[in-house]
């Protein structure tokens, strides 16, 4: 593990970047103080981001939301 400001980060990002892929971690400090840990991506993660991961699909029990509110506007038309 290396620690480096964040001065340096900035100046040496793609390096920096370049060493987490080669699967060190790097943790960027500010005022003496962790800000933030640059680190390789697990392979248990899979290397996906979550929002490229498939969602799970909801279905929903019962009538339609269109059919419940046809049904509502009916009733109200009626009285």
């Amino acid at each position: 593990m290396t620690t480096v400001t964040l001065t340096e980060f900035r100046s040496h990002a793609s390096g920096m970047l370049s060493r987490a892929e080669r699967g060190e971690t790097i943790v960027i400090i500010r005022h003496g103080r962790p800000i933030a840990e640059v680190s390789p991506i697990s392979s248990a993660v899979g290397g996906n981001p979550s929002w490229k991961r498939s969602a799970l699909r909801l279905v929903a029990k019962g009538a339609s939301l269109a059919s419940a509110i046809l049904a509502e506007r009916n009733d109200e038309s009626v009285s």
